[in-house]
C-alpha cells in the first residue's frame, strides 16, 4: 500500500499506480421510450459524454458538484453520476472497518 494525501492509504493496482475508487459521469438524458416503459440502464445505458476518475469521495462530491453547475444538466439534459468502483480503504490502521 502507498501512502495518499494526508498520510492516507492507497491500494495500489498493477504498475503501482493507485486504485480508482469512484467514477464520475456526464451523461445525456434519454426520452422514455415509445411505448412508455422506463429507461432501462442495464439493456441501454444513456450515451457517456465525460468520464472522471476520483480516488476518494470528497473529490468525487467536488467534481460532480461542477457537472451540476453546467447548464445542460440544470435544464435536466444531461444528468450527473457518482459510481463507487474501487475497494474500500480503512484510514484508521488500529481498528479495521466492520462490513
Amino acid at each position: 500500500m502507498a501512502a495518499g494525501p494526508a498520510g492516507r492509504e492507497q491500494g495500489t493496482g498493477s504498475g503501482g499506480q493507485p486504485w480508482t475508487r469512484y467514477l464520475v459521469v456526464l451523461t445525456e438524458v434519454r426520452p422514455l421510450r415509445w411505448d412508455g416503459e422506463w429507461r432501462d440502464e442495464r439493456s441501454r445505458p444513456e450515451r457517456r459524454r465525460q468520464v472522471v476518475r476520483a480516488v476518494d469521495r470528497a473529490a468525487a462530491e467536488r467534481i460532480a458538484a461542477a457537472f451540476r453547475a453546467f447548464g445542460m444538466v440544470r435544464a435536466g439534459r444531461q444528468r450527473v453520476k457518482v459510481i463507487a468502483v474501487g475497494p474500500e480503504v480503512t484510514t484508521d490502521l488500529r481498528r479495521p472497518r466492520e462490513r
